[in-house]
Parts: structure tokens; sequence; C-alpha cells
């Protein structure tokens, strides 16, 4: 497939625009978290758009785990944060997950016109690449979450569209985009009392490709999931 002219960049506000494949992109933390958790052997992961929807699905069935923030902080009654360094800790084989965050959750649950969706991170920047290049899509749209237009989010973006146009890149000076982004000022200034895991997860956050597999989310009548896919 040729992808020159069909690739576009959106931020979730602008989600109404996308078609095609959406590939959602929470550097900063989500999608970061959400890899991390499949790496430790979640079945599957459940997209929410509130906190209420989530204890909403937990009371339908006890042994989901859920994980995630709101406006940065901790969600009570939640299990995990959102931090990839402390889901990274603990054993998930088999388990379910349920997660809702400010930014990379509501950019899937506002994207229901995609025709596929892929949920992404640098962690498997390259293992999303190589899923969309299986789908072969018409056209591909990068819905960027981050707030404020999220620079670690944009970063990602083009570093991904830059490598479908078949254009040589080096990776550090996206990533360097992460390290400098005011998201990650405020991971580094949070209060502890919050969340702790600042400086570990930023280190995480910018691990390319640490894992071979790409996220992919489907869509029914109960929501999204994401799931995730190992390419041949």
């Amino acid at each position: 497939m040729n992808f020159q002219e069909k690739i576009n960049i959106y931020h979730r506000l602008e989600c109404g625009q996308a078609n095609g494949l959406c590939v959602v992109i929470d550097v900063l933390r989500a999608f970061t978290t959400a890899a991390f958790a499949f790496a430790k052997g979640a079945q599957e992961i459940i997209l929410v758009a509130e906190p209420e929807d989530a204890f909403r699905k937990l009371s339908n069935d006890r042994s989901l785990i859920l994980m995630g923030e709101q406006e940065g902080n901790p969600i009570e009654g939640f299990h995990y944060g959102n931090s990839p360094t402390e889901i990274s800790e603990v054993s998930l084989e088999g388990r379910r997950l349920v997660q809702r965050t400010s930014s990379g959750t509501q950019g899937v649950v506002v994207c229901p016109q995609a025709s596929f969706m892929l949920i992404s991170s640098f962690v498997v920047a390259e293992a999303t690449l190589k899923r969309i290049v299986e789908i072969n899509p018409p056209s591909v749209s990068f819905i960027v979450t981050g707030r404020k237009n999220g620079d670690e989010d944009y970063a990602l973006a083009q570093y991904l569209q830059k490598r479908l146009l078949g254009e040589t890149v080096q990776a550090q000076p996206f990533l360097e985009r992460v390290l400098t982004s005011p998201a990650a000022a405020r991971m580094l200034t949070a209060d502890p009392k919050n969340y702790k895991f600042g400086k570990e997860d930023l280190k995480l956050s910018v691990q390319i490709d640490r894992f071979p597999f790409a996220m992919e989310v489907f869509q029914s009548s109960s929501g999204f999931t994401a799931r995730k896919h190992l390419s041949m």
C-alpha cells in the first residue's frame, strides 16, 4: 500500500474527522501502562470513559481488575493507578482489566466510526507499524490524546507517520520530545502522596519497541476491548 496522502493526525477533540484505521496514542501513560499489563499476562483490557463505567462492570464481574486515574490522581476503589512501573511488578496472568484515564481511554470512546482501531505508545511502536501494514487500510488517522495538544503523543504520531511514508528516521529526537514535554514535567513534580513513580514511569515510557505486540481494539455492544496482537 502507498500511504502517501492517506495519513492524518488529529487531536481527540477532532476525532469526528478521523476515518479508516484509527491509532489512538497515549504515551504518558495510559497505553504504556496497558502494554505493560499485557506483558504481565493480561488477557484483555476494557476501555471506559468514566470511573462509574468501571465500577459498573466490576459489580457485574468481581474478577475484573480496575486501573487508571482521574485528573492524574488514583481513583478510590481502583486496584491500580496509571503507572507502568506499578503494573510491571504484579502478575496479571489470564486476568481481565478495566482501564479509565483522563486522556487515552477518552480518545478511544470518541472514535466509534473507526473501521479498525489500535492503541499505541513508544514501547509498541514497531509492532504498531507492522499491524497497520498487515491491515492495509485505505487511510490511517493518528489520534493524539494528551492535553494541551500533548507533544509526547504528537512525537509518536509523527514518528509512525514518517516510518509509514518510508522515511529513514532516528527515534531519539522523538523520544527526547517525550522527556521534555509538559506532561513529563508534571509527572516529575507530582505530589508523591498521589503519584510516586514519575521518574521510573518516564524511563519505561521511552523504551522504544520493548514489546513485540500491537494492541488492537474491538468494539461491541458492551464497549471497547483491547487485546494484544502478535504479527507473523
